[in-house]
């Protein structure tokens, strides 16, 4: 029986309790059977809202649990009982894992993480207010195979370039984070080192140290001449070729349940569902080939999901590796389609170069962007996601820090508090930027924030931060 067929009532909370120290969870059900689960996690939903607490036995963190619908709790200081209805939607498939591989738990993981750094926005607000409801409605749809993505918003940004962005629906990204929890370890065990971007740990600054880290190597601690190669590919996310990736996520994806889910979200098309959120003009500012509603079907992958992140990561992995063992390139990096190889010898660079440009469109359908195709020594300094890595130092790109402050002297008051931190956060990655983040204190100073002795955060006045 289906957990649809068997659920006729949706507005039950999703809500355990807090576990009572050295108390066990003890579940029985109407037919007498009981099983033991201690250090049952709380999920509190709306504004309290949490992810894992502590193992009452063992002292470990844990994931966690939601208590499902048709489900009633009670705490006691020894023992804490469950009783489960004879009516109850998912019954023990949802408490551990169904046929399909997933649980509501793991749909509730799923929402935690989509919403972590969304709790403000009007979407995440909206899917809260019926939380249970439409985890619940989201779960049938899953586990009966007639999940559909929903209409996408597109609108387009202006910094740090024009971009054609296309924001999936809320229940969409819970279904992005849902796939990801569980996939996306089995492609990262096979990445090498010096692949970053979506990959847990591997952010921007994490690429900017371990370039540093390259260069300190090759050059002996600025000892020893070296040049580096950096490329770019052309036109990346548009140009992705939906039928090559398809196969790649084939070969690590064995499970149907988990393959059909990826291919409804890979071949997804959002162009026939979409509400544009941008004018005409907006809209013209987007050159035609940067642009998804001008590519064949077969073609291109929407900016700004999760899920199209991580499927860059798997196109491109074929050319770490090629990079690597082929080339036997010793000094490497890639941040999404940028990527740098360092060597003492610039005829090994410019030979390393043509062989990439042969490889990529033979091997993965996209090409290199010959305006972008850089070799020069490395003591002029390396442009590499937004940073600037020079001898013995390590500086915010010039152009990011000015759009920066103009932006800020620009904005709102009521993006403004966010905005600032983020920049200060931006800022402090870089080794040396005592001098930006003090231009940018002077100006959050100037818009009546206070800010902290070590530059590196901004409050409202009237707040002890």
């Amino acid at each position: 029986m289906t957990a649809k067929a068997a659920m006729p009532v949706r507005n039950s909370d999703l809500v355990s309790p807090l576990p009572h120290k050295g108390t066990a969870m003890c579940i029985t059900d109407n037919a007498g059977r009981s099983s033991a689960a201690s250090g049952t996690v709380s999920v509190l939903i709306g504004a309290s809202l949490r992810r894992g607490d502590v193992d009452s036995e063992n002292g470990r963190s844990t994931r966690a649990t939601a208590t499902l619908p048709g489900r009633r709790t009670s705490t006691m200081a020894t023992r804490t009982t469950t009783t489960r209805a004879t009516s109850s939607g998912f019954g023990s498939s949802a408490d551990q894992s169904d046929h399909a591989g997933f649980s509501l738990q793991d749909l509730v993981v799923a929402h935690l993480d989509c919403r972590k750094h969304k709790r403000n926005t009007e979407a995440a607000r909206a899917f809260e207010r019926n939380l249970a409801e439409n985890l619940c409605s989201l779960y049938d749809d899953l586990e009966g195979r007639t999940y559909r993505p929903g209409r996408s918003i597109c609108f387009v940004i202006t910094w740090p370039k024009v971009r054609e962005v296309w924001a999936a629906p809320y229940r969409d990204r819970v279904v992005h984070h849902l796939l990801y929890n569980r996939v996306a370890q089995r492609f990262h065990n096979s990445f090498v080192v010096d692949s970053c971007a979506c990959i847990p740990g591997r952010g921007t600054m994490y690429a900017a140290e371990r370039l540093e880290g390259q260069i300190r190597s090759i050059t002996e601690n600025w000892k020893r001449p070296a040049h580096y190669l950096k490329c770019d590919i052309a036109n990346f996310f548009v140009s992705i070729n939906k039928h090559i990736l398809g196969d790649l996520l084939a070969k690590r994806i064995r499970e149907p349940f988990w393959l059909w889910l990826a291919e409804a979200i890979l071949y997804h098309d959002p162009r026939g569902d979409v509400l544009v959120n941008a004018s005409a003009s907006e809209l013209a500012l987007v050159p035609p080939h940067k642009s998804l509603f001008n590519q064949p079907d077969h073609l291109g992958l929407p900016i700004g999901n999760l899920s199209s992140q991580f499927f860059a990561n798997v196109l491109l992995d074929v050319l770490d590796q090629h990079a690597k063992h082929t080339l036997q390139a010793r000094h490497y990096i890639r941040y999404v389609d940028d990527f740098v190889l360092l060597d003492r010898s610039p005829q090994w660079l410019n030979y390393a170069k043509a062989d990439i440009e042969e490889f990529l469109p033979a091997r993965r359908g996209v090409r290199l962007n010959p305006r972008k195709t850089i070799i020069q020594s490395v003591d002029r300094g390396v442009d590499f996601v937004g940073q600037i890595v020079k001898p013995f130092r390590r500086t915010t790109r010039k152009r990011t820090r000015n759009q920066a402050l103009r932006r800020i002297a620009e904005m709102p008051e009521e993006s403004l508090f966010e905005s600032l931190n983020s920049y200060f956060g931006l800022f402090r990655q870089a080794s040396h930027s005592h001098h930006d983040r003090t231009l940018l204190a002077n100006l959050a100073r100037s818009r009546d924030f206070s800010v902290n002795g070590a530059l590196t955060k901004v409050y409202r006045r009237g707040t002890n931060g």
